[in-house]
């Protein structure tokens, strides 16, 4: 079966490259898929996720004004389905150009829409003016009203399953990155968090929990690895908030398996989500896991005391009293991540492709 993904650059450390580079790899080398991945302006960007040998790349290479890059978007699209004639195409594209792909192909082969964020993404700070409110619903039913032309529009979780109305709506997971039987042995005096720097994230709620927890545990550290944004001035908030010397930020790395390894508490302090993919990487390790319980993902992934601890969305003091509660309590913080690492199993490439190529299979049918 011939599949073309259609998405913007793939040469970044971010969720959705790593997504791709999992289910197209695993197409490739196990299931015999034949897949071509269409990218937007990658030119000869290396890659920083792993991507199969087997995938055969396309590029639109973009320049101009507004109207110009439109229209080279457009050919740029026709030209390759022409070249390829895939028998299904999948869209992973969050922008609004991606939900009009249908729109401008003539739509000559089933076309699914895969959907990595909540419609929150939009949200920027914590209250929004009248006007940006506005524009971002108008924006929501221009995608609703796109989204009809497809015929699967996939999330990630039965929480974003609130935010379509939708007859064509189904949910497939995010897979597991890595599959191994190593885990932490949750000795470390590290709590750790990963994820790029943006309001999204939350880590100035973070800190604001931290600074609670290092007063009664100034021992333990606090790593954080992702993309550093300096406008968002967290190592300054550190240094106010008199946590500096506990808190450390990194940019992304690679061998991320070693930083969960190495740790013995994870932590997501999000405001909204799509899915929460570092959740099920930490609990792989055996990571016993502190979440907000935000829109949307970590409550479909996390089990209240069983695996993990949700709290309520933007409540500090609880969220610092979780983190606490695990480093005090050793057997309990054991037992969440005994059963962590079995709860991440569900999420294993070979259980969600399966769903995908069930999906691909009965539209071409």
């Amino acid at each position: 079966m011939k599949l073309l993904y259609i998405t913007n650059q793939i040469s970044g450390a971010a969720g959705l490259e790593r997504v791709l580079s999992i289910k197209a790899s695993y197409l490739a080398d196990n299931l015999d898929y034949e897949v071509h991945i269409l990218t937007l302006n990658q030119k000869n960007k290396p890659l920083f996720y792993n991507f199969s040998d087997k995938l055969i790349y396309h590029d639109i290479p973009i320049e101009g004004n507004t109207l110009a890059y439109f229209f080279k978007y457009i050919k740029g699209i026709k030209n390759t389905i022409k070249k390829v004639n895939p028998d299904v195409i999948s869209v992973c594209d969050d922008g609004l150009k991606g939900f009009f792909v249908p729109f401008f192909t003539k739509k000559t082969c089933p076309m699914i829409y895969e959907r990595h964020v909540s419609i929150s993404v939009e949200q920027k700070q914590d209250k929004t003016s009248f006007f940006s409110s506005l524009a971002n619903k108008l924006k929501h039913k221009l995608m609703l009203f796109a989204a009809k032309k497809y015929d699967a529009f996939v999330v990630l979780t039965n929480g974003n399953l609130k935010e379509w109305d939708l007859n064509n709506l189904m949910v497939i997971s995010n897979p597991l990155p890595f599959s191994s039987e190593k885990k932490s042995d949750l000795n470390s005096k590290t709590v750790l968090a990963v994820g790029r720097q943006s309001y999204q994230k939350g880590y100035d709620r973070l800190l604001k929990s931290w600074q609670i927890v290092n007063k009664k545990h100034p021992d333990w550290k606090l790593d954080i690895y992702g993309k550093f944004d300096e406008q968002l001035h967290l190592r300054e908030n550190s240094q106010t908030l008199g946590i500096s010397k506990s808190v450390t930020f990194y940019k992304p790395v690679k061998n991320i398996e070693d930083k969960y390894k190495e740790a013995s508490i994870y932590v997501m302090p999000s405001r909204f989500e799509g899915f929460g993919m570092v959740l099920i990487e930490a609990m792989s390790y055996g990571l016993p896991c502190v979440s907000f319980n935000c829109p949307y993902g970590p409550s479909d992934i996390i089990s209240q005391y069983k695996d993990g601890i949700l709290v309520e969305n933007g409540d500090i003091d609880e969220f610092a009293k979780s983190i606490s509660q695990l480093i005090e309590n050793e057997s309990l913080r054991r037992e969440l991540g005994k059963n962590a690492q079995v709860k991440a199993t569900h999420y294993l490439p070979e259980k969600i492709m399966a769903k995908w190529d069930g999906l691909f299979k009965s539209l071409i049918q």
